[in-house]
């Protein structure tokens, strides 16, 4: 539903309809930016000083051809400034940055700040609402509007200049369970988002909105509508896609089905839950699918990034695409057709049967919860999980934040067939990033985090790697070997992934940890940043 009434000073609800004013909880601390223009071809080919979309560009790999920072330097990196966002909670979005300006999110908030000062340029509040808030991953912008997915599950356009709000349509109900933490997919003038939700059973689905008018394009459903006989629910869209623009496919992973632990009333494999699907974002027809988790009962969406790579594989130059996925299994497939090329595994897992003839693992029937428990590996929290993987083109690496661990799963039918049905209660785990060699999944090096680490990875052209840690320390690593070159302290839990880019001739580091945002230069970057100043 579209929703266009505004009245100046007022807030209010009415049945769907959220009446908001057009700079409703919008705070301005300096002049508005002159507008903006980003284009198409920015967001498929992005200029050294712009970072313009979740994954940096389309492809997912997370990967920099910025070399000024080097293994060599990188120990000296200064403090240029922070941003203090005042927030209980810690910054888990990838901030975008376009035109000296950074844009980046917590839960009901967002900011616009200058990327050369951290001066607050706008600060946008949401109105209060009763949603999950678990996490908000960040903006998304086209020309000279931001897009942003509400906790309760609203898509809103923006000024990007000013925060005003343009539109504002609902995507999902976040009363029936159903709420949003990603950030939009901008393929040309399509907006393309989904909700987040597994405590109810709810039907998945992605949709494609007009960014001039706030209209749906379409819906590509994951399963059949609720209470469809022998079937699934589920398979929510919680993460951003990628997209392969001479293909014109666009590549999401799909959530779990439910009822989450509890798979007899929902035979067979479940399509398509815990699957990677490529749809044209034209038409929302899909292409092909590939399920990495067949009938999921372990809460292991396969919503991790759909990474995209143009590489040899086997000899010859395929079109690529690799996944690291929660149930800890690696996946190569050929992202023209879906074929998988490699299926293995990145850590513990004891969940299977072996692989199919498609390169899917085959679950083990006695591996499914039991009131008497069962163990597990890995837990539920899944090999790695939201955290952003970054791949390098120089090494062949795919560089994963994972966590090996065991839990125990119990069947509950006291639970009844609804929502999570059951229990599951983490024994272990710890956090560490591995290198994976793209064409064999051997594991070249490994570097130990500690516990469980909530930060995804950069890598850069210099053979430069950033991370976290578990104990809240930024980490700068040499991506061939693993060996650590820098770190430094964050004084906060790490729940984002690293970004890079370029202002006035010189490279910036960005992290955020806790509540607040760090950008990271050269010396010599800071002496002149300091003259000009004065």
């Amino acid at each position: 539903m579209k929703h266009t009434a505004r009245e100046w000073g007022c807030m209010s609800w009415n049945k769907s309809v959220r009446i908001v004013t057009l700079l409703a909880g919008v705070a301005c601390c300096a002049a508005p930016l002159a507008a903006q223009n980003v284009t198409d071809e920015m967001l498929k080919h992005p200029p050294r000083d712009s970072w313009p979309g979740f994954h940096g560009d389309y492809t997912g790999r997370r990967h920099s051809a910025l070399t000024e920072i080097t293994p060599g330097n990188v120990a000296n990196m200064t403090l240029a400034w922070t941003f203090q966002t005042q927030q209980n909670g810690s910054v888990k979005s990838t901030p975008i940055l376009v035109d000296g300006v950074l844009y980046f999110t917590t839960p009901d908030n967002i900011w616009a700040v200058d990327a050369r000062t951290g001066h607050q340029i706008w600060h946008y509040t949401a109105p209060p609402n009763k949603a999950f808030h678990i996490g908000q991953r960040g903006v998304s912008i086209r020309k000279d509007r931001i897009y942003y997915m509400s906790s309760d599950a609203h898509l809103l356009a923006m000024e990007a200049k000013s925060g005003k709000i343009l539109w504002d349509v609902v995507v999902a109900d976040s009363n029936k369970g159903q709420w949003a933490t990603m950030s939009p997919l901008i393929v040309g003038n399509h907006v393309l988002v989904g909700a987040s939700g597994d405590f109810d059973n709810l039907q998945g689905f992605l949709r494609s909105i007009d960014a001039d008018t706030g209209e749906t394009q379409w819906n590509w459903y994951a399963t059949p509508p609720v209470g469809t006989a022998k079937t699934t629910s589920g398979g929510n869209i919680w993460m951003t896609g990628t997209y392969d623009p001479e293909l014109n496919l666009v590549y999401f992973g799909t959530g779990n089905p439910t009822p989450v632990l509890t798979g007899k009333v929902r035979p067979g494999d479940n399509l398509y839950t815990c699957s990677i699907v490529a749809i044209n974002p034209d038409t929302g027809k899909l292409s092909w699918a590939f399920q990495p988790s067949p009938h999921d009962t372990h809460d292991w969406d396969a919503v991790e990034i759909p990474v995209i790579v143009d590489a040899p594989f086997a000899g010859a130059p395929r079109k690529l695409l690799m996944q690291a996925s929660r149930n800890g299994y690696f996946f190569v497939l050929d992202r023209t057709t879906g074929k998988n090329l490699l299926t293995t595994t990145f850590g513990p897992t004891n969940w299977t049967l072996g692989v199919d003839k498609e390169g899917r693992p085959i679950p083990n029937p006695a591996k499914e919860p039991t009131p008497d428990g069962r163990l597990i590996a890995p837990d539920e929290s899944g090999l790695t999980n939201y955290r952003s993987p970054s791949f390098d083109p120089k090494t062949g690496l795919f560089i994963v934040s994972a966590s090996p661990s065991y839990s125990l799963y119990f069947s509950k039918a006291a639970d009844g067939t609804y929502g999570w049905a059951g229990a599951d209660y983490s024994l272990w785990s710890k956090g560490v990033l591995e290198a994976i060699d793209y064409k064999t999944g051997k594991i070249r090096w490994s570097h130990e985090l500690g516990q469980r680490a909530g930060s995804g990875v950069l890598t850069t052209a210099s053979g430069l790697t950033f991370s976290g840690d578990s104990a809240g320390n930024f980490l700068g690593l040499d991506t061939a070997t693993g060996n650590t070159l820098w770190h430094a302290g964050a004084g906060g839990p790490i729940s984002s992934t690293p970004i890079t880019y370029e202002l006035d001739g010189h490279q910036v580091l960005l992290t955020s940890g806790g509540s607040v945002i760090y950008t990271w230069v050269l010396p010599q970057a800071a002496t002149k940043k300091m003259a000009a100043s004065k």
